[in-house]
This record gives C-alpha cells, sequence and structure tokens, in this order.
C-alpha cells in the first residue's frame, strides 16, 4: 500500500514541478532581458532620436554672403529691378518674395532675363550655387518674407520618401500641366509648362512652394513638407531617370509619340514585306 501511495505521489508532483520549473525559467529569462534592453537603451532625452526633417529650409545667411549678393545684384539686376529690388516699369517688386523664388528664378538661369516681353525659359545659369546663394540673402535682407512663401531655401532629404505616394500626388497635382512624364507641354496665350528632366531636387521645392510663373503656389496647407518631399523623390527619381522596359524611352514624350512609332515601323514595315513579297510573286 505504501508503495502505491508512493508511486501516485511521485507520478502527481512530477509535472507540477515541471511546470513549476519551467515558470521560474521563462520569469527568469524575462528579467534578463529587460535587463539586457535597458542596458541598450540610453536614457534621458536621447533615448529616442528626433527624425530627420524631409525639408530643411536655410533663411539665415552670413554678411559676407549679404554683401556678395548685393554687389551681383546691383551689376545684374538692379537695371530692371532696382537698386533695392523694388522693382519697375521693367521687372516686378521682390522684396518680400523669400530668398527661395529668387535662388529658383536664378539658379535656373531664368534669370537675368533678356527680353520681358516672353516666358523666361530655363538655360545654363550665369551664377553658381554660392553666388546664387549670397543675391538670394541679399534680397531676402531688404524685408521680411510674405506670408505663404518660404523664408529659407529648401533642402530636401528624400531618405524616406514614399514613391507611390509621390506618383499618386503629381499626378493628381502636376500632371495635367507638365505630362505624366515630366516633358512639360503648351498652355494658354502661348505659355508652357517647362519640362522636369533637368530640375534639382531644391529647385522641384522651389517651384511648388513659390509657384513660379503660371503655375499655383502650393503652400503648407496644401501639401505638408512630407509631401512636397514624396514630389521631389518621384521626380528626380522614376520621371528623371525612368525604366524604360520598351527598351527605348523616346524622350520620354508619352504614349502618343510611342504608338506614332510603333504605327510607322510596325505597319509600315508590314506593308514593304507585303510589297515585296507581291512582286515576288
Amino acid at each position: 500500500m505504501r508503495t502505491v501511495r508512493k508511486t501516485l505521489h511521485i507520478r502527481y508532483l512530477l509535472p507540477a514541478a515541471v511546470v513549476v520549473a519551467v515558470g521560474v525559467g521563462g520569469l527568469l529569462t524575462s528579467l534578463s532581458a529587460g535587463a539586457s534592453t535597458r542596458s541598450r537603451t540610453p536614457s534621458g532625452a536621447n533615448a529616442i532620436a528626433a527624425p530627420t526633417p524631409p525639408i530643411r529650409y536655410v533663411g539665415t545667411f552670413t554678411p559676407a554672403q549679404v554683401h556678395e549678393g548685393q554687389v551681383l545684384f546691383e551689376a545684374n539686376c538692379s537695371s530692371c529691378h532696382g537698386t533695392q529690388a523694388e522693382g519697375s516699369a521693367l521687372a516686378p517688386d521682390l522684396q518680400g518674395l523669400g530668398p527661395a523664388t529668387v535662388d529658383f528664378w536664378v539658379s535656373t538661369g531664368r534669370m537675368p532675363l533678356a527680353d520681358a516681353s516672353v516666358q523666361a525659359t530655363r538655360k545654363p545659369a550665369r551664377f553658381d550655387n554660392q553666388q546664387a546663394t549670397a543675391i538670394s540673402a541679399y534680397v531676402a535682407s531688404l524685408a521680411p518674407t510674405a506670408p505663404g512663401f518660404p523664408s529659407g531655401i529648401p533642402y530636401v532629404d528624400t531618405k524616406a520618401s514614399s514613391l507611390s505616394m509621390g506618383n499618386r500626388l503629381f499626378v493628381l497635382n502636376c500632371a495635367a500641366c507638365h505630362t505624366i512624364t515630366g516633358a512639360g507641354d503648351a498652355l494658354a496665350d502661348g505659355a508652357y509648362a517647362p519640362s522636369l528632366h533637368v530640375a534639382t531636387s531644391t529647385q522641384v521645392a522651389e517651384a511648388v512652394r513659390t509657384g513660379p510663373g503660371n503655375m499655383p503656389v502650393f503652400g503648407p496647407g496644401t501639401l505638408s513638407n512630407a509631401q512636397v518631399a514624396d514630389i521631389v523623390a518621384y521626380v528626380t527619381g522614376p520621371i528623371q531617370h525612368p525604366n524604360d522596359r520598351g527598351g527605348i524611352g523616346l524622350g520620354g514624350i508619352g504614349p502618343v509619340a510611342e504608338g506614332f512609332v510603333a504605327l510607322l515601323i510596325g505597319v509600315g514595315g508590314i506593308m514593304l514585306i507585303a510589297f515585296w513579297l507581291g512582286e515576288r510573286a
């Protein structure tokens, strides 16, 4: 009888001991993992790294930059815009437009403009980036930036940007004028939307935020900085560097040109073969 009781006692105690051992082992493992995690996690303000903003606006300039910009502006721009950028019968007032507006027009070569009666076109810039920034700094120093214009030159970080979102935003807001391939197109009254194939990330962001020419201004209430960075990533990525799966990009003009080439070569080739076969018969 004693042997039977002892056997039953061991039979019931053994599973319970196993369960307790597993529970204690799991608890000790959790505690050690937590301690290890705490030891690797920095404390205080550095515990969570601050996210990098998608666009950084630089609007603080040195006195040397402002002085250099004044010299360049007086020599190249003041004959139309005035020495204080106050404007004239030939050119508009630049005061209050902010450094991003000036930087866009100067860095893309649209200014200085030889003929004020025609739309300014992109051409090789007369000034390098340092000089363009200096001119922008001088104009910005003349008056506070007006509401609705960025107070600094935008520098875009597209590392965390979404190409799919950039594509959607581009189709919704930009493709109607610049076309789906960014090649540009004619608008009303002799105006046109320029090609985006050579625009830099800063220039794309400047255009979105300042609305040069016939382009509307897309302020923070319309497009956030993250959304602008998505558009910039899409323009400087798939738009400027397309994946031409068909083999030939044809200048990225679009499906109309591609269809014309297919019709010309495809149907034309078939007709030539038909004529050749007819002659042989």
